[in-house]
């Protein structure tokens, strides 16, 4: 072969093969970049509930090669954190980051999917959303109002929060101005008390000014750095919610718009940021109830009284009764998650419980 026929051939080879490479670049280059935005309910670098966010869209992006890029606005700047079930069916964001039972005033069936008083505990209640056809119903509720609503961390059990005042008798309960969202607002209402929501960067201005006379937040992990314990001495043990769930809201045309691996990815990304949470407010509660004994021993750790609960417990009753009887499809929520407590509960007390009591009789 001449030296021209060589050259030429060499250069058709080298030639194809940049070609090859071009095209695989600019293929690999095409690839559409999906930027979504989230609105959180709580502040910039909030503890906890903020980390999952930010764990959310990390993973998220990672998963999908940079295809799928989520900012998050914070409260402080969208200046809207009880607004964001509001934001996001508009479209205005694609995502929020909150607490189901703050849109009961507007969605009232919204209040079943965070938790309820006397209700399942965590793992419980995961496996309900999960297997027990929980997601069915949610999507039920926020289905007509354009978005998705997916598990977005749990707390657990929660503390039943912060008391100014001792509370000895229900009389005590009457007239008390108590920040708790949900169902126990709706509970302690019924015995007398005057509940409110108010937004997490407003609470401790609201109890040190005698706005309200108690509020709940959610349990050492997160109430030791607000400060509550310097202007409530009280710390009263749990009972309204056994497992709280935040939430992922999604604006179903924002999610349609997404391919499937990249629905997928993001599917999996809130899933595993919300397990995340869980473990990493157990470890947070862990460390600070610690930090609470030994440098805050004047903190009076309470049950409520005995008749005080079983008044609580007769309310909630009550008011459950009222609610399945004026809405079907509260009737059919209601029925589905007490029917998988029940079921769930059996060997739940026989194995996390009796594990525990044997251990306790042991020390």
């Amino acid at each position: 072969m001449s030296l021209v026929k060589r050259t030429v051939r060499n250069a058709l080879v080298a030639a194809s093969a940049v070609a090859v490479l071009l095209s695989s670049t600019a293929a690999y280059s095409a690839e559409k970049v999906y930027r979504l935005k989230l609105a959180e309910t709580w502040g910039a670098n909030f503890p906890i509930f903020g980390d999952t966010t930010k764990a959310m869209a990390e993973m998220a992006e990672k998963m999908s090669n940079g295809r799928l890029q989520i900012r998050i606005d914070s409260a402080n700047k969208h200046k809207a954190p009880l607004g964001v079930f509001d934001m996001v069916k508009a479209g205005q964001y694609d995502i929020g980051h909150s607490a189901s039972y703050y849109w009961k005033g507007k969605v009232p069936n919204t209040l079943y999917f965070s938790t309820m008083p006397f209700g399942m505990i965590a793992a419980e209640q995961y496996a309900w959303f999960y297997h027990g056809g929980g997601m069915a119903l949610m999507e039920k509720v926020y289905g007509p109002h354009n978005l998705l609503s997916f598990p977005g961390g749990n707390t657990g059990v929660q503390m039943g929060g912060w008391f100014q005042k001792e509370i000895k008798t229900v009389d005590d309960l009457k007239g008390l101005k108590i920040r708790i969202p949900g169902f126990a607002g709706e509970v302690l209402a019924k015995l007398g008390a005057s509940p409110t929501n108010i937004a997490p960067g407003e609470l401790y201005t609201a109890l040190e000014r005698r706005t309200i006379d108690a509020l709940e937040w959610v349990g050492p992990g997160l109430d030791l750095r607000m400060g509550f314990h310097k202007i409530a001495p009280y710390y009263y043990t749990g009972w309204h919610e056994p497992a709280t769930e935040l939430q992922f809201l999604v604006n179903k045309q924002s999610w349609e718009r997404l391919p499937a691996d990249l629905q997928e990815i993001l599917r999996v990304a809130m899933r595993l940021s919300a397990y995340d949470m869980y473990i990493l407010n157990t470890h947070a509660s862990a460390e600070n109830w610690s930090t609470m004994k030994e440098e805050y021993p004047n903190i009076k750790v309470m049950n409520f009284p005995d008749d005080v609960m079983t008044a609580i417990r007769q309310a909630n009753d009550e008011l459950l009764e009222e609610q399945a009887k004026n809405d079907p499809l509260a009737k059919e929520i209601l029925d589905s998650q007490a029917a998988y407590l029940e079921k769930a509960r059996e060997w739940t007390l026989i194995a996390d419980k009796a594990y525990l009591d044997s251990q306790a009789e042991q020390k």
